[in-house]
């Protein structure tokens, strides 16, 4: 019976312990220890401060594997160690380029994929240089033929509806006088008429 009593005094320390490790669960990560693609690639031991490590992770070999195919792995942690920490990846991502043209271009290497960027720069500035000049072209030619539009105008300056009607109302009429001779002959041949009219009858 006194065993019974002390079996569920003895149980409380074992929850409380089982509670205890929740918050010391997030520095998990930490125990993952996976090596580097350097250094897998080169079948070593990863240490702790492996200068590779930041800059090859074991997710990328081919990164690693085309640096270490032209410069070296001795080369590369040479490198490193002579730079700065601030300056290392970007001398990683120059070192994985050049690598990478050397292999696909092995007689000009990255000489050459830069010649041909600068042909490409160069053909798009003479393109821009003709399209600039088109532009221009075209908008002398416009000018032009605005300057000539307004010449013609000035030349010959088109009166408006209202204008032309008051000139002819104030203007004489051009048939006046014919019109006036013939008002004459016909009172001329009304009176003759009128003096033969007595010997007809």
């Amino acid at each position: 019976m006194e065993n019974d009593t002390n079996t569920p005094t003895s149980s409380p320390p074992f929850s409380h312990s089982s509670t205890t490790p929740s918050p010391s669960s997030p520095p998990q990560p930490q125990v993952i220890m996976s090596p580097c693609a350097a250094c897998k690639i080169l079948r070593r031991r990863c240490a702790e401060k492996c200068v590779l490590a930041p800059y090859f992770p074991p997710t990328e070999p081919a990164k690693f594997t085309i640096a270490h195919r032209v410069f070296g792995a001795s080369n590369i942690i040479k490198f490193l160690q002579e730079l700065p920490e601030s300056q290392r990846a970007d001398a990683v991502s120059s070192m994985v380029y050049e690598a990478g043209a050397r292999i696909r271009d092995p007689v000009y290497g990255c000489a050459g994929a830069i010649c041909q960027l600068q042909k490409q720069v160069n053909e798009l500035q003479a393109q821009l240089a003709k399209a600039q000049a088109e532009i221009v072209n075209m908008q002398l030619q416009q000018a032009n033929l605005v300057a000539l539009i307004c010449m013609e105008v000035a030349k010959s300056p088109q009166e408006s509806p209202q204008q032309s009607v008051d000139n002819f109302i104030l203007s004489p009429p051009h048939s006046s006088s014919g019109y006036q001779n013939s008002l004459n002959f016909f009172e001329e041949n009304t009176s003759l008429n009128s003096l033969w009219e007595p010997l007809w009858t």
